[in-house]
């Protein structure tokens, strides 16, 4: 039997937590003199008030470490219940968005994916973009701790091997989980500072640069224009395609750095093949782009260093007119949103790290095949690799791209264009926040959506941020029985 009494606690003590941030921007709004001020407040104290409720109730419940299944429920829990109240200031104050909405955006940004419904951010009130920016920044920090702490304990899609290729070598350093945790905080901080210093010294706002920085770091992708990167066109591209690969680099690599070990993180396989993919790809679509249009050299290396950058890290910024870039562009931007970032990041997709699994698994499989007396050993970074974590691998590739298919025929199915469709499944459980298609075109936004559409895309994001098969297997009357 599943002891609840834990998960309730943690969730309790996080509200208490959400509902302290909300204080920032209702002062903010606050002191402008907006209603948004007293609607942030209300939400406040409506979150606390839940979380200081359950926290009290379970506060005997937390007496060991979380088991597998409880860690299963806890990471459920956090991205399912938290946007349950993080949507409140959506609803009470401006945009004044429906449940639908406002739980759609908030999913959006807890889970980093980007995607948005509103219309209009520039003209919000400055306290709600920020919310949106604390949003998708503190699902990156959660996403984090989640990956570095949790996943591989819970093997899902070969995870497990970072419990003995990662969590090894890492704990000679630092032993226990908090430490971790602590050592991680202050690396997302430092970088998160970092990015927001050099957009304000390339000339954006403060609240602008806030956000952006907030957005990029957790490679979430929220803007506080509806022109995202295209109101900042020049050298804070540059900066933006800078951070948002930092942001998708693994997280365990950033805390070995700064606690000694110099250069693991420039060894590191997924670090590696994450910078040459993104060569590859910009070089040929900067040369397909000189090819087909009137583009200067200069502008045409940019914006397609900063989309491309944007879509393999699961960001969701755009800069000038990426959908009509023609079909190249699109096919290779639609092959690097399957990869995503690295295993270990904030990013989505299937990783970097199955993807360079699943490719040396085909290969040695097909050495076996023409050579039947032989066998090929699967090593990853020097490690071998056993056939559990291929297991995994295979299947949460397998089942990541079945599940595309599925839920994308779904989407049309309630009224949604087959390309839209396509990519708003792409883009949602890739947690990318890119959208294409018709329905897309006029607002750049999925607000003209059906709600069933919406839902399928919020349940997207949800199975994808949870890493697939981590929300399945909920399901299973296995799971209960155990």
């Amino acid at each position: 039997m599943v002891d609840f009494r834990p998960i309730a606690y943690l969730i309790g003590r996080m509200l208490i937590v959400l509902a302290i941030l909300m204080l920032a921007p209702a002062i903010i709004d606050y002191r402008a003199g907006l209603e948004n001020g007293a609607d942030f407040f209300e939400s406040a104290i409506f979150t606390g008030g839940t979380g200081a409720l359950m926290a009290l109730a379970t506060r005997n419940g937390l007496r060991r470490g979380l088991d597998v299944r409880q860690a299963y429920l806890l990471t459920a829990a956090i991205w399912t219940g938290l946007p349950f109240f993080s949507c409140l200031p959506f609803m009470l104050g401006a945009p004044g968005l429906s449940f639908t909405d406002a739980y759609f955006e908030a999913v959006s940004g807890i889970t980093t994916t980007g995607s948005t419904v509103i219309v209009g951010l520039d003209k919000l009130p400055d306290g709600m973009n920020l919310w949106r920016g604390m949003l998708n920044w503190i699902g990156g920090l959660g996403i984090a701790f989640i990956a570095m702490i949790f996943l591989p304990i819970m093997r899902v899609g070969g995870m497990q091997f970072f419990k003995t290729e990662g969590f090894d070598t890492f704990g000679k350093a630092l032993p226990r989980a908090t430490d971790i945790a602590r050592a991680l905080l202050g690396v997302y901080v430092a970088l998160t500072v970092a990015c927001i210093l050099t957009y304000s010294a390339l000339g954006m706002t403060a609240l602008d640069a806030i956000v952006n920085g907030a957005a990029t770091i957790a490679t979430g992708g929220f803007s506080p224009s509806d022109l995202s990167f295209s109101k900042y066109q020049g050298a804070a591209e540059y900066a933006g395609a800078l951070f948002m690969l930092l942001g998708s680099l693994p997280y365990i690599r950033y805390v070995q750095l700064v606690t000694g070990r110099n250069w693991t993180i420039l060894r590191d396989p997924q670090v590696q093949a994450i910078v040459v993919w993104l060569f590859l790809a910009v070089f040929a679509v900067t040369l397909w782009r000189l090819a087909t249009s009137d583009q200067l050299l200069e502008s045409a290396f940019r914006e397609t260093l900063f989309n491309l950058s944007s879509i393999l890290t699961g960001t969701g910024f755009f800069s000038g007119s990426f959908g009509a870039w023609g079909s190249f562009g699109l096919s290779v931007a639609f092959m690097l949103g399957l990869i995503g970032g690295c295993s270990g990041s904030s990013s989505g997709a299937l990783s970097v790290f199955r993807v360079q699994l699943a490719a040396r698994a085909l290969v040695a499989q097909l050495a076996e095949i023409s050579h039947p007396d032989r066998v090929v050993p699967l090593r990853y970074a020097g490690v071998p690799v056993g056939q559990d974590t291929i297991s995994a691998m295979m299947l949460y590739v397998t089942g990541y791209i079945f599940a595309i298919g599925v839920l994308s025929v779904a989407m049309t199915l309630v009224g949604v264009d087959i390309e839209s469709a396509l990519f708003g499944i792409w883009a949602s459980i890739g947690n990318i926040g890119y959208g294409f298609g018709p329905m897309v075109a006029e607002t750049g936004t999925f607000r003209d959506f059906p709600d069933l559409a919406k839902w399928l895309m919020t349940f997207s994001m949800l199975l994808g941020r949870l890493g697939l098969l981590a929300i399945f297997v909920l399901v299973l009357p296995r799971f209960w029985s155990r």
